[in-house]
This record gives structure tokens, C-alpha cells and sequence, in this order.
């Protein structure tokens, strides 16, 4: 018998294949299967058009055969088969998939798709086996045929006896390499492992031998070993369920299977699109972050599916960085794959989809924080640092997709409280939202540069994560309502305090000048304040790095050592500053010493390192003496 050669181009495009094509052997398995349910489709397919012929779904299955004595695997199908020709034009082209001819030639109906659209999954088998063996018999033929290759050298073709209708593919698995173990491919729970994990949701019974343990007849404690027939995969995906018939006890069951974590659910999306692109999809909100959620070793992404064949266990392009806790799966019939089921092609299907799906979170994540408040907030504590990240990221571009879902401790309503709700209750003559950085509410609540506004009643939100101030200097303004630091220069308040301050400023201009050449380096001015009520003084900063970043920048590995203008505010009305003014006009020497004291006390204040402790020490031993 005479061995043909592969129409394709030799072996160099069959070793490409194998070596490169797949990065994960297992997934051999996935194609082979795939293949086994196309044959069956097509028996179905054939019934819907003749209607001499009855689709019995009970005759039709996919079973898996281990022989670890003789190392061979057999995938067995009752599908469709093939005849000569379809053995030379299928197997016999590298690249060439009859899954893919069939699809074309006869529109699916019934939501019947084939999966194996694209030929190389077949050859993948060569990744893990010597030699391939095909024993086929197509429906509708008397002769059945065995086609054979050992890998690129080409294959022979001959006739073979065979009773029924269907497939048998035989693969003689490899012998172990140094750096491989072959043998895993032959062993019950790998294959159990690996069909559940890629082909749990094939529409047709995966049939296998399991072993199971019984307690011996006439025993109470002797057990024995048995084999069992077992059906491996679910078939029907709990996606393509009407929503109806399922509880919220089962979508939690599907999350725990799947390993999404080991929390419950805060809440899970639903989502089912019969448009232009076809996909279903259920996605969850978690309730605890996951330990390596800032880390490096983290990998956002959910799971994709073709026809129910897992594709991806992490499809990153599926979710933005600021969506990256949501956990779930997405099945599409649409996605256009590349050469093989585990190489996406980037194209508009897939950025459709993730388009949708952004969209339909922040739908979901805003009818959450609408009606249920208190799991909106249990949520946020854990996710709305990566809300507020997405913000700042990418230099504000997807601010306006999140702006609504952010919250912030309120002075006022000692809660946290949404933008919205904070601008909806702004008095007519308040011209800016305002905000205070601070480690904690009760350390903010204390700042001195609060009292202004707090004076005046307006309300301030609290910022106390390292990430709040830099989102908001990329929002910058939200329903035309600027965005303002209690801390910063201008707080537009009262206009009558702001022309007494500049009288005293001055008639103190002097006292000014000479603090400011005291603190030479450490402050860019020293200014009357208008903002002080109780405190003797505080540090503002002048430009948009405030003093808040600049400690959140010098604590990080890169330092670049960033560094806000800042300016000492001292306040006229404390009688400290009186003690100030005698001191400047009897003796400078403790004029400067007071200077020192009080900047150093602003440090404080601030949260701020004293430059150098030993001097302030000293500083408040002469006062003491």
C-alpha cells in the first residue's frame, strides 16, 4: 500500500504546527473532541433536512478509551463518519477543515453550530502521539476505511472492515522524554481533569471508564476496586439556561465549580445578546479581593468559550484594568479565532463584546449602588480603590465612564456619599466642591485648613487613600463644579476677610519678609492666613503638586524627589502671633527662634519629618529656659 504524501507543505508546516501552534499539549484532547461533536452535528443536521431519518439523541455519544499497556488513546464518536475522498480532502491537507466546507455549504438552524471551523485541531494529536490511526464509516456507506500516518512523511488509506457508523481515532501515545511525561495522557484522572476543564459544556454525553470503590460483598470494612461507565461533562452550560429557571443558589454553586473564589458572590450579571455578534456571558462581583490582587503575579481576564470549548482560561482583552476583580465566563458563536481555537485573532467581534460588557458592569455597578446602598458600600471598600485607579489611568480617559460610581467620606454626613448627592445639596454661593487629605476622617476633621470651609458649612470630602487626590486632579471638574483642596491657595470665601487680610499683610510686611528669609528653602512664602480660626498656623501648597502627593510620591521606590511649594500661613487673630510681632520688634534672634518653632509645629501638624530634630529640640529648650 502505497503511503501519499500531504497536499500541504511538508513537514516543516507540521512541526511549525505542533511545536508552536499550541503551547499546552493537553489541548489535543479539546480538538479531537471538538471534532467527535461537529460528526454528530452533522448527523443532526442530516435529519433536520430528511425526514426519513430520526435524530435519536440517546445513540449518539463520545467515549474515551485508556490502554496503558499498549499506550493507546482511542477518541470514539457515533457522528457522521467519513468516505475516502473526505479522509484525502480532510485529512490529507493541513489546514483544511471539513467542519469549516460543511458550515459554509448548509446554514446551522436549531442554535446548532460546528465548533471545528478551522483544520489543525485534528493534527494537533501528533503533539502527543507517535502515530495516528482513523477508523471511520460514513452514513449511508457500505465500506469503512483506516487512514494511518506517523506524522509529516504523509499517510496511507485503505479499506477496513467496521459495523457501525462513526469515528475512532487511536493514538499511540509517545514514550516518556526527559523533559516530558507522556504517560499522564493515559492515566483516568488526567483525562478526566482535562475534559471537564475544556469540554464540560460539548452538547453530547463524554462517555469514560471510571474507577470507583464499593465495600466488598459480606464485608463492613473491606473495599474494592470497580469500573464504572460515567458520563464526564455537564452538556448543558448554565449560560444558556433561561434566567428563569435558575436560583441565586445556582449561579453561586457555578461559581465555587469554576474556583472564581473562595467568597460568595456579592451579585452576578447575567447577559445574553442575539445581535449582530451572538454571546452569552455571566460575570461576578466578588466580595473579597483576592490575596495577589496587587501584585504582579495577579492576572485579570475571564473565561472564553467557543460553542461551550473553552478557549481562553484568561482573556485579559474582555475587561478594562478598572474592571479587573470581575470574575466569569463569556461564550460567543462569532469570535473569528486564528489558526487554532487558542490564538484570538484581535478583531471587531471580540472588541464588540468587550465594549458591551464594559458597559453592561457600569449599568449593573450603578442600579447596585441605587438600591442596594449597603452592599454597594461593602463593594466599594474593597474595589473602589481600582474604581479610583481607573480614574487616573491612562490620563483621565475613562473618567466619565466612572465618575458616578465613586464615594468619599462627607464631613457633613459623617458617610460616604456619592459626587451626585455632594453637588445636588451645594448652597447657591459655593463655588467648588471641596475636598482634604488626610490619613484618617479624625485626623483630616483636625486639619486647621479645614476651618474655613467648615465655618462656612460646606460640606468636604474626606481623602485618605494615596490614590484619591491624584483621580480627582484628573477629573478636575464634575457637573461644572470645580474641584478644590481646602489646602489650596484661593478658596474663593469670603471677599470682606480677604481685603482684611491683604491690610494686614501690609502693615506686617516686614515680619513677613524676614520669616520668609528665616525659612529660606523650606517655604516659597509666608502669608497672612484667611483661613485660620483657632490654629496659630498651617502649611498650604501653591501649584498642583500639594502636599498630600508629595508625601505619597518621596515614599515611593523611584523618588524623584517631588516637592510641593509650600507656604506658612499664620494666623493674625492667635496670640501667638502677637508674641511674634513683640519679639520682631525687640529681638530678632527670637523672632527667628519663634519662626523655626512654628513652621516645624506646621510640619507637625502635616505629618511632615522634621528636617532636623536635634535643632528643634534645642529650639524648645531656650524657649523653656
Amino acid at each position: 500500500m502505497a503511503k501519499q504524501p500531504f497536499q500541504a507543505e511538508s513537514k516543516r508546516l507540521l512541526d511549525l504546527m505542533i511545536n508552536s501552534i499550541y503551547s499546552n499539549r493537553e489541548i489535543f484532547l479539546r480538538e479531537l473532541i471538538s471534532n467527535a461533536s461537529d460528526a454528530i452535528d452533522k448527523m443532526y443536521y442530516k435529519a433536520l433536512t430528511d425526514e426519513s431519518l430520526t435524530f435519536n439523541r440517546e445513540d449518539y455519544y463520545i467515549r474515551i478509551e485508556a490502554d496503558k499497556e499498549n499506550r493507546l488513546l482511542k477518541v470514539i464518536d457515533t457522528g457522521i463518519g467519513m468516505t475516502e475522498e473526505e479522509l484525502k480532502s480532510n485529512l490529507g491537507v493541513i489546514a483544511k477543515s471539513g467542519s469549516l466546507v460543511f458550515k459554509t455549504k448548509n446554514e446551522m438552524k436549531d442554535g446548532h453550530d460546528i465548533i471545528g471551523q478551522f483544520g489543525v485541531g485534528f493534527y494537533s494529536a501528533f503533539m502527543v502521539a507517535d502515530k495516528v490511526t482513523v477508523l471511520t464509516k460514513a452514513f449511508g456507506s457500505s465500506q469503512a476505511y483506516k487512514w494511518e500516518s506517523s506524522g509529516a512523511d504523509g499517510f496511507t488509506i485503505e479499506p477496513f472492515e467496521k459495523e457501525t457508523v462513526g469515528t475512532e481515532i487511536i493514538l499511540k501515545i509517545k514514550e516518556n522524554a526527559e523533559e516530558e511525561s507522556y504517560d499522564e495522557y493515559l492515566e483516568e484522572y488526567r483525562l478526566h481533569s482535562i475534559i471537564k476543564k475544556h469540554s464540560d459544556f460539548i452538547r453530547y454525553p463524554i462517555k469514560m471508564e471510571v474507577t470507583e470503590r464499593r465495600l466488598k460483598e459480606g464485608s463492613d470494612d473491606e473495599f474494592e476496586e470497580y469500573k464504572e461507565e460515567q458520563i464526564i461533562n455537564s452538556m448543558v452550560p448554565i449560560w444558556r439556561k433561561n434566567k428563569n429557571e435558575l436560583t441565586d443558589e445556582d449561579y453561586v454553586k457555578f461559581y465555587q465549580e469554576k474556583h472564581y473564589g473562595f467568597d460568595k458572590p456579592l451579585k452576578h450579571i447575567h447577559i445574553k445578546v442575539d445581535g449582530t455578534v451572538r454571546y452569552h456571558s455571566i460575570l461576578f462581583i466578588p466580595e473579597n479581593i483576592p490575596f495577589d490582587y496587587y501584585s504582579k503575579e495577579y492576572e485579570k481576564g475571564l473565561e472564553l468559550y467557543s460553542n461551550g470549548v473553552l478557549i481562553m482560561e484568561k482573556c485579559a482583552d474582555l475587561l478594562p484594568d478598572y474592571f479587573s476583580f470581575v470574575k466569569g465566563m463569556v461564550d460567543s458563536e462569532d469570535l473569528s479565532l486564528n489558526i487554532s481555537r487558542e490564538m484570538l485573532q484581535q478583531d471587531r467581534q471580540l472588541k464588540f463584546i468587550a465594549k458591551n460588557i464594559q458597559n453592561k458592569i457600569k449599568r449593573e455597578l450603578e442600579t447596585f449602588l441605587k438600591n442596594d446602598r449597603e452592599k454597594y458600600e461593602l463593594f466599594y471598600k474593597t474595589f473602589g480603590r481600582q474604581l479610583k485607579f481607573g480614574v487616573y489611568d491612562h490620563f483621565g480617559q475613562d473618567k466619565e465612564v466612572l465618575q458616578d460610581l465613586l464615594l468619599f467620606y462627607s464631613s457633613k454626613e459623617e458617610k460616604l456619599v456619592t459626587l451626585d448627592e455632594y453637588v445636588s445639596r451645594m448652597p447657591e454661593d459655593q463655588k467648588y466642591i471641596y475636598y482634604a487629605t488626610g490619613e484618617s476622617n479624625d485626623r483630616i476633621a483636625r486639619m486647621p485648613q479645614t476651618e474655613l470651609v467648615a465655618d462656612k458649612g460646606y460640606e468636604i470630602l474626606y481623602f485618605t487613600e494615596d490614590v484619591d487626590e491624584f483621580a480627582i486632579k484628573m477629573l478636575r471638574v464634575y457637573k461644572e463644579k470645580e474641584f478644590k483642596s481646602v489646602a489650596s491657595g484661593d478658596l474663593g470665601i469670603d471677599e470682606d476677610s480677604k481685603k482684611k487680610t491683604e491690610e494686614e499683610e501690609k502693615e506686617n510686611k516686614e515680619l513677613l519678609s524676614y520669616m520668609k528669609e528665616t525659612l529660606s528653602g523650606k517655604v516659597k512664602d509666608v502669608k497672612i492666613s484667611t483661613r485660620l480660626k483657632n490654629y496659630p498656623v498651617c502649611l498650604t501648597a501653591d501649584g498642583e503638586v500639594s502636599i498630600e502627593m508629595e508625601k505619597i510620591l518621596s515614599a515611593m521606590p523611584n523618588n524623584q524627589e517631588v516637592k510641593a511649594d509650600k507656604i506658612l500661613e499664620v494666623n493674625p487673630d492667635h496670640e501667638v502671633f502677637q508674641s511674634l510681632k513683640d519679639a520682631f520688634e525687640q529681638d530678632k534672634e527670637k523672632a527667628g527662634l519663634y519662626t523655626n518653632l512654628l513652621y516645624h509645629q506646621a510640619l507637625l501638624i502635616e505629618g511632615l519629618p522634621i528636617e532636623d530634630p536635634i535643632e528643634f529640640t534645642n529650639d524648645i529648650c531656650k524657649v523653656m529656659v
